[in-house]
């Protein structure tokens, strides 16, 4: 039986944190977005990222979701420091104090890691930050964002904006729930080395992870 923990007025629109059994979901504005069900592709965005940057990885993460993603960060041993972006305070709090909080084992309260209450895209605008890698998961996929102001990540003024953000032999990591072979052809005119990863789903088609290195 599904249960709405909590509904409130986000930067997107209507949030909503419900609990199927022992699972719990985020819709935004009626559109599904996360659950804690699997979180296989979500732990493997920051691993894989990890696995191509030398020594300990000072690691952005666009999206906290349900956490899974920090949790697998702070279990790599090829991580250091940890920055995560998250425009919801409700997304936040359900993470650092609610019923999210358990999910990942309290990641919140790592001294690793910081966490900053912003729009991904505007706060990539305004910082002369740099890292070793940029893990990104704030929407669907380049094609069905949360909402239309993501959409310039994607763009190639918005690759252009993440390379600039990365050090020298950074890598840039971004799911989606969906393929894109127009994103993966920008990619590819902006890296040198880009790989596409498709993780089998229990239902549908596979989530993607783009990997792109400088």
């Amino acid at each position: 039986m599904t249960k709405v923990l909590d509904e409130v007025n986000g930067v997107c629109g209507k949030l909503v944190l419900r609990q199927d059994g022992a699972d719990f979901e985020v819709i935004a504005n009626g559109v599904f977005l996360m659950d804690t069900r699997n979180g296989e592709s979500e732990r493997l965005l920051v691993s894989v990222a990890a696995d191509m940057v030398p020594g300990k990885a000072r690691m952005l993460i666009g999206g906290l979701g349900v956490g899974y993603s920090l949790r697998a960060a702070l279990d790599h041993p090829g991580v250091g420091e940890i920055v995560v972006v998250e425009r919801e305070r409700s997304v936040i709090e359900w993470n650092r104090s609610g019923p999210l909080r358990e999910v990942h084992r309290d990641a919140l309260a790592d001294d690793r890691v910081t966490v900053v209450e912003s729009d991904l895209v505007k706060w990539l605008h305004r910082t002369e930050e740099r890292f070793d890698a940029l893990c990104l998961d704030i929407d669907n996929g380049p094609q069905w964002t949360v909402s239309k102001g993501n959409a310039a990540l994607y763009s190639d003024a918005g690759l252009d904006m993440l390379s600039a953000r990365l050090r020298p032999g950074g890598a840039v990591a971004v799911w989606s729930a969906e393929s894109d072979p127009a994103f993966t052809r920008r990619l590819r005119s902006r890296f040198s080395e880009v790989r596409v990863l498709k993780i089998p789903v229990p239902k549908g088609e596979p989530d993607v992870i783009w990997l792109a290195r400088r």
